[in-house]
């Protein structure tokens, strides 16, 4: 969410951000609720004075004996305390006003974000490895031979529907390993704290991320009002919901591994054969809790590590800066990490890495206590997948096909598969 006082003090310089964003001079419309808000509360504190004196003078009449002048305050302090309610009611319907339009509106890009429309627009800043020359015209992962045995989307639709898998066997060990793995490098080698946490949450947990109100229907809401997790970025950046810690505290770096779910609202006809696009599917995901001088730095620390996990598995892949019309809600610059997929002949995306500034601390109320004192600020939050499991098991088996119909598998993995280091075109592993 936004800072009004920053709205109130440079209106221009919100409105040329929200330009950016693809919304036009929202500040018109916000300084007028918010002036009629401050008109309430301030016509509310002058009837509360004008009430507490007259409360005052009440007792003075009484014991005067003047019944006159007794009757008449008396009249006038429940004149004024029914103004004051009037009032307060008032400047809170306009404060759920200003909020509710504050919560609607995107986070404000860094000035070093590039602009743009779309996903065309986005800027590719590195790249590692190089595709692999195949003798064969590549395949997608679902039509490998040793992948069908264990890759069942059959059975996942008469189960649940489209856009489900039933991983088994061989597969369904890989995908096992390669998130092990990526906990075990991110806990050993880049100092995250390995974190367990419910994939059920409440509706105040989801509006502190962004992801409501304005996105409910991408996600699920159970009958009882709690909500599916999209990401564990909603429980791992919530740890501070309402939280003022010391600065010592900061920064905080947890990462987690769960089911995530998503409606894939508005993405019907993309990406429906495989697993590449899923209702449900496991990400490790990264969550970064920072003070707001280390932030920007933080978002590069966390790239890194996205990019170590692919290049420990060799797989080629690149770095893009998102533009503005491509980048979600919540951020202020996201480096997007597009895994190489050989069976697409294409780069597809495996990670999304975001700093998103106050924006989300503003809306969960989370502050930090500086070590020198003052006036407590909002922390800095970041999230970004590290990696998405599906997609990364999805890149592993394109990536080590042979003509066969078996794949090669990474050497990172061996352990994790006991020594075992192929997947034969029978569907087992060797």
């Amino acid at each position: 969410m936004h800072d009004i006082r920053a709205i109130r003090e440079n209106p221009a310089a919100f409105d040329a951000a929200m330009v950016r964003r693809g919304v036009t001079s929202p500040s018109a419309e916000i300084l007028g609720i918010d002036e009629a808000r401050r008109a309430h509360i301030h016509a509310a504190e002058t009837a509360q004075s004008e009430q507490n004196k007259a409360s005052k003078d009440v007792g003075a009449a009484k014991a005067k004996g003047d019944d006159a002048e007794f009757e008449r305050l008396r009249m006038l302090v429940a004149a004024k305390k029914a103004e004051v309610a009037a009032m307060q009611a008032e400047a809170k319907k306009f404060d759920e006003q200003l909020t509710e339009v504050l919560m609607g509106l995107p986070n404000l890009p860094f000035d070093e974000t590039p602009d743009g429309a779309d996903e065309d627009d986005n800027v590719e800043i590195h790249r590692w490895g190089t595709p692999g020359n195949f003798d064969f015209a590549p395949k997608e992962h679902y039509e490998i031979a040793g992948v069908k045995p264990g890759m069942d989307f059959e059975t996942a639709a008469k189960l649940s529907g489209a856009r489900f898998v039933v991983m088994s066997g061989a597969v369904a060990r890989i995908h096992r390993a390669l998130a092990q793995f990526m906990l075990n490098t991110h806990i050993d080698e880049n100092g995250l704290t390995e974190t367990w946490t419910p994939v059920l949450v409440r509706p105040e947990m989801m509006f502190g991320t962004g992801q409501l109100p304005k996105f409910g229907e991408d996600s699920y809401e159970t009958t009882n009002g709690w909500w599916l997790v999209p990401t564990a970025e909603v429980t791992l950046t919530n740890i501070v919901n309402g939280v003022t810690v010391d600065e010592a505290y900061l920064p905080r770096r947890y990462v987690a591994h769960t089911q995530c779910f998503r409606s894939e609202a508005g993405s019907a006809g993309r990406d429906t054969a495989g697993m590449l696009r899923q209702h449900q599917f496991e990400k490790v995901e990264m969550v970064s809790i920072t003070h707001p001088d280390a932030s920007r730095d933080e978002l590069d620390r966390m790239t890194g590590c996205a990019q170590g996990i692919l290049e420990k598995l060799g797989l080629p892949y690149r770095t893009v800066v998102l533009c503005t019309g491509d980048m979600g809600f919540g951020a202020r610059r996201t480096h997007d990490i597009e895994v190489w997929l050989p069976g697409q002949d294409t780069y597809r995306e495996i990670s999304s890495v975001s700093v998103c500034g106050d924006f989300q601390a503003r809306r969960m109320n989370a502050r930090f206590k500086g070590k020198d004192g003052g006036k407590p600020q909002f922390v800095h939050t970041l999230n970004g997948s590290g990696l998405a499991v599906g997609r990364c098991l999805i890149a592993v088996l394109e990536n080590g096909q042979q003509a066969d119909g078996s794949v090669r598998l990474p050497e990172v993995l061996h352990g994790y598969l006991g020594g075992k280091t192929a997947l034969a075109a029978d569907g087992n592993l060797i």
